[in-house]
Order: C-alpha cells, then sequence, then structure tokens
C-alpha cells in the first residue's frame, strides 16, 4: 500500500466481495487496498482521498464472528461518516438503496440522519456546522 498511513478500523462483512460492493457503490467509499495474504485479503475502503481513517473489511472466521456481523455495537451508532455536502450523499445514498431510520434533521453541531448499512451496523451521516 503507498498511500499515506490511515487509521484502521474493522467491520465485519459477509464476505470481501460483497463488502467492497457496498462500501464503494452504495456509500461512495473508495477501494484503498485488496491484496491477497495466504488464505484471505487485505482489504480496505475509506470516504474520500482525504480520510484519515479506513475500514478494514474483514470475512468472519469464527461462530463468535460470524454472530456480531450488523450487531457489532448492539444496535448503538458506531460510526459517523462526516461529508461536505449532506443533500448530495443522502440523496445517492438513498437512490443506492441504503436505509436511512429517520429524515435529516438540524442540530447544533450540523445535519445528520442515522442510517444502517446493509449488515445492520448504524451510521450517523453527518454535515459539521459551522
Amino acid at each position: 500500500m503507498n498511500h499515506r498511513r490511515l487509521g484502521l478500523v474493522t467491520i465485519i462483512v459477509p464476505s470481501y466481495n460483497d463488502g467492497i460492493e457496498h462500501f464503494v457503490d452504495d456509500l461512495g467509499f473508495e477501494l484503498v487496498d485488496d491484496t491477497l495474504q495466504d488464505d484471505k485479503r487485505w482489504v480496505v475502503v475509506r470516504p474520500s482521498p482525504a480520510s484519515e481513517t479506513g475500514i478494514v473489511l474483514a470475512e468472519p472466521a469464527t461462530p463468535a464472528q460470524h454472530a456480531a456481523l450488523g450487531n457489532q455495537l448492539g444496535g448503538r451508532v458506531g460510526f459517523v461518516l462526516h461529508t461536505d455536502d449532506f443533500a448530495r450523499d443522502h440523496a445517492r445514498m438513498r437512490a443506492a438503496g441504503v436505509h436511512f431510520h429517520e429524515e435529516p434533521r438540524h442540530e447544533p453541531y450540523g445535519i445528520v440522519a442515522v442510517f444502517e448499512d446493509r449488515y445492520g451496523n448504524v451510521w450517523d451521516l453527518l454535515q459539521p456546522g459551522d
């Protein structure tokens, strides 16, 4: 990987290809790395080239990991996807079939709406306020 160093978090996905499809096509992330390592792949996506945090997409390898798929944080909002254009990204994600729990709302900290990724993990789509 010849990109600057990223902070990384891991999300369990049912398969690498399904994870790439969802994060890249539905959520608008970019694929940073997809490298075969022995019997598994190292797959990293990030929201934009300017992002300092990437997500490692990991296939579950144990029964406990399978059980955590889509519920890594017990239904709590666990991830925040920042945007500089809420209307654009919200409309693109809805058109891709992303499920939003609510209509966008204006808060003192910005415009936000809660959504679920394909696997059931809960996110905030957030355009920070000034």
